[in-house]
């Protein structure tokens, strides 16, 4: 999103206090959200509000702990009909002056599943931190509650689709096929059972 579309909340690293948290409410107007719905492909977005303190992590580490409101519209995934969320999520984002080594014998870092970290820079863009939250915390396949899969039809490209009823048929033809072939099994274990032991025929 380009920086200019919107007011935007940031904060220089250098003129924070040390000694006590800054609370912040952010609480985009409505050009606002219909710049961040345009960003994220989004039908609309009604509403939107991020509140939450930064402060202090160490001597020189921050982390912004905040808490994130939303109502989105987005396309169902099945009939495009418009599908409202309501979005109620913990933020949390902690800045490090000095970013963890990765050991490359190590898969992954030991985290909290709720905790993000960036590296520190000279500013900490608590807008960017709001749209970055919202669209991970978007539904991924926004469904209908009346919206229906239905049938899926599937074809090389100059040939005739089938479809579940033209499928049927072969369905029964395999039935009958297995039918056929466990009579055949029956049969053969009852001729079995009948033939004479050892090449001998009684003699009564």
């Amino acid at each position: 999103m380009s920086e200019s579309a919107w007011p935007r909340l940031s904060y220089k690293v250098a003129e924070l206090p040390k000694s006590r948290d800054v609370s912040f409410s952010l609480i985009p107007d409505a050009s606002a959200r219909a710049a961040i719905a345009a960003d994220l492909d989004l039908l609309g977005l009604r509403k939107l509000r991020f509140e939450g303190t930064l402060g202090d992590d160490g001597k020189r580490n921050w982390v912004l702990s905040g808490k994130l409101g939303a109502t989105v519209i987005q396309a169902c995934v099945v009939s495009l009909a418009p599908v409202t969320t309501r979005i109620d999520v913990d933020v949390t984002r902690r800045f490090l002056a000095e970013m963890p080594e990765i050991d490359p014998e190590e898969s992954e870092i030991e985290m909290d599943e709720d905790d993000s970290i960036d590296p520190l820079g000279s500013e900490i863009d608590v807008s960017a931190v709001m749209v970055e939250a919202l669209a991970l915390h978007l539904p991924l396949y926004p469904r209908a509650s009346d919206a229906s899969l239905g049938e899926a039809v599937f074809a090389e490209p100059g040939t005739a689709p089938m479809r579940d009823e033209d499928a049927r048929p072969f369905a029964g033809l395999a039935a009958l096929r297995d039918q056929l072939d466990t009579d055949a099994e029956d049969a053969k274990t009852v001729e079995d059972n009948q033939s004479p032991k050892d090449g001998k025929e009684s003699s009564e």
